[in-house]
């Protein structure tokens, strides 16, 4: 279990993040600027995923989470609903072997309530055959909000352990939030141009460094990462201290 950064400062603070978080931003524009359908931008946003994958590997990232459909995207035109949860299992049959084989480990966080069989069925098998890799944990929020994740925990922590219904503290409850098997994000990254963050971890983010691009997700490649991650490299993280304690020769 990892320490929460409002009880203590995370012990690994490298230039480098040991944990990304990402909103994809910006595939329906990019289709839009193109005078495509918006199924074209989350096919290439598919296409930005990979490669993003492979640099977090590559540069010794050890968890990417990736918000892929939240729960207020459900109020989205049926069709496009439809597609995306059409896309999210065809790219799962395709990328079971090839995550395996790189020995990325797999987890699908948030709401199964409203998936289809099928689609649980295949998760089962993504997460079941990848549990036992040592590479890159890639977490998939799919149906997922950060309100969600506080009052699902708290259900959960009350159904098992109802003496703490009288008071808890946040190390009662780390154990049931959806994101208890990772260090919480050191960076968060959100394209597209909007700076807000959606609903997106809203537990984990107290002390994430925050970084906005313009550019849509279908654009974002190794070398936009690797401005992210320089751009971080470059943040004092005080958690609370004062600039002295943190570099005490400055």
């Amino acid at each position: 279990m990892f320490k929460s950064s409002t009880e203590a400062v995370p012990e690994q603070l490298n230039a480098v993040p040991r944990h990304i978080a990402v909103i994809m931003d910006g595939n329906g524009r990019w289709a839009k600027q193109r005078f495509m359908p918006r199924i074209f931008g989350h096919k290439r946003g598919v296409d930005a995923l990979r490669e993003t994958i492979k640099a977090c590997d590559a540069m010794g990232v050890e968890f990417l989470t990736v918000f892929a459909f939240s729960s207020e995207n459900w109020r989205r035109p049926v069709d496009e609903v439809s597609f995306l949860m059409g896309l999210f299992l065809r790219v799962l049959e395709s990328e079971i072997e090839r995550m395996h084989a790189n020995q990325i480990r797999l987890r699908i966080v948030g709401n199964r309530e409203r998936f289809t069989p099928d689609l649980l069925a295949l998760i089962e098998q993504a997460e079941a055959s990848t549990a036992g890799n040592t590479g890159l944990t890639l977490s998939v929020a799919v149906d997922y909000g950060g309100r969600w994740d506080v009052i699902q925990a708290t259900q959960a922590m009350l159904a098992e352990r109802p003496e703490l219904a009288a008071g808890f503290d946040e190390g009662d409850l780390a154990p049931y939030l959806a994101m208890n098997y990772a260090p919480e994000p050191d960076l968060f990254i959100r394209t597209g141009g909007e700076q807000r963050i959606s609903n997106f971890l809203l537990w984990q983010l107290a002390y994430t460094e925050l970084y906005f691009t313009d550019m849509l997700w279908p654009d974002f490649g190794r070398a936009a990462l690797e401005e992210a991650v320089a751009w971080f490299g470059g943040r004092e993280r005080r958690f609370g201290r004062i600039s002295e304690q943190v570099n005490p020769a400055s």
